[in-house]
């Protein structure tokens, strides 16, 4: 199987932002006071509990950033499960060069394992249905690039990256639009082709007003229950994708999956995952 992956030019950027915040306008001064250039060491980035393992590309880019000559070999690949004690990645090289690129790799390879491992959580609870789960955008800014990629390690899926991926009426575009039909003509009027649309419902007679007027493809049932939400399919009967939102957490995903939503978002994939356990050996 493979797994998600960008070009390391785009991933760039953020890591070297990430690099500078810890290396300071002067650089590790406690390695370079202690540690001689010229002693080479071999480190082993370890798990220490059972994960699904994202951000071995990002920690990697991060080592090589700090210094091209060291030898960077992944042993679980990113999207891969790993249990206590795994060797994930080997370091080798200058000691100095890999104690600079630790925390940095460290930070984002905890953090990121942790995502993937919540989804691949979720996603397990939805086995034996048709539902889709998939991130949001509530992502810690500056990061939404890589913890996207970790719910795709974890076996989701991506919901729109940013405000200009797609149209997505929420509760709020209804009211100053000044209602259902109003929104939905506007965006009718509107709108590029080429751009999908989405509508928030709060209620079943809203869905059915979004089904009366048209012009969208996708119905978000925001906050419903599963009774509701198996309404809301009856009604729908296969004409509009469904997908279902709000407070969704892994207690509560397996019900709401078995209702029969194409579509399962949870903001807390990324903003309440916990990061994972990882450590540099030398």
């Amino acid at each position: 199987m493979s797994f998600a992956t960008l070009p390391d030019l785009i991933l760039e950027p953020l890591v070297k932002s990430a690099l500078m915040e810890d290396l300071g306008s002067y650089g590790d001064v406690t390695t370079r006071a202690v540690i001689p250039d010229d002693v080479t060491y071999s480190a082993r980035l370890c798990a220490r509990e059972e994960a699904v393992v994202s951000g071995m590309q990002v920690a990697a880019l991060a080592f090589r950033l700090v210094d091209a000559n060291l030898r960077v070999n992944t042993l679980v690949a990113d999207g891969a499960a790993c249990q206590p004690g795994d060797v994930l990645m080997e370091i080798e090289g200058k000691a100095a060069s890999i104690l600079m690129g630790e925390r940095v790799a460290l930070n984002f390879a905890g953090r990121l394992t942790g995502i993937a491992t919540l989804t691949a959580a979720m996603v397990a609870e939805t086995r034996g249905t048709e539902a889709r789960i998939t991130c949001t955008r509530k992502t810690t800014p500056g990061l939404r690039m890589v913890e996207k990629l970790a719910v795709l390690h974890g076996g989701g899926f991506n919901h729109r990256y940013s405000l200009s991926d797609a149209i997505l009426i929420k509760d709020n575009h209804i009211a100053a639009a000044g209602g259902i039909r109003a929104v939905l003509d506007a965006t009718k009027a509107n709108a590029s082709h080429m751009m999908a649309v989405e509508i928030e419902v709060d209620t079943l007679d809203q869905l059915r007003e979004v089904l009366e007027v048209g012009g969208a493809s996708v119905v978000l049932l925001d906050n419903m229950t599963p009774d509701q939400l198996r309404e809301a399919v009856q009604i729908n009967a296969g004409r509009l994708a469904l997908e279902a939102s709000g407070n969704v957490k892994r207690d509560t995903v397996a019900a709401i999956a078995a209702t029969g939503v194409d579509y399962i978002s949870s903001g807390a994939l990324t903003h309440s995952a916990r990061t994972v356990d990882l450590g540099l050996d030398f």
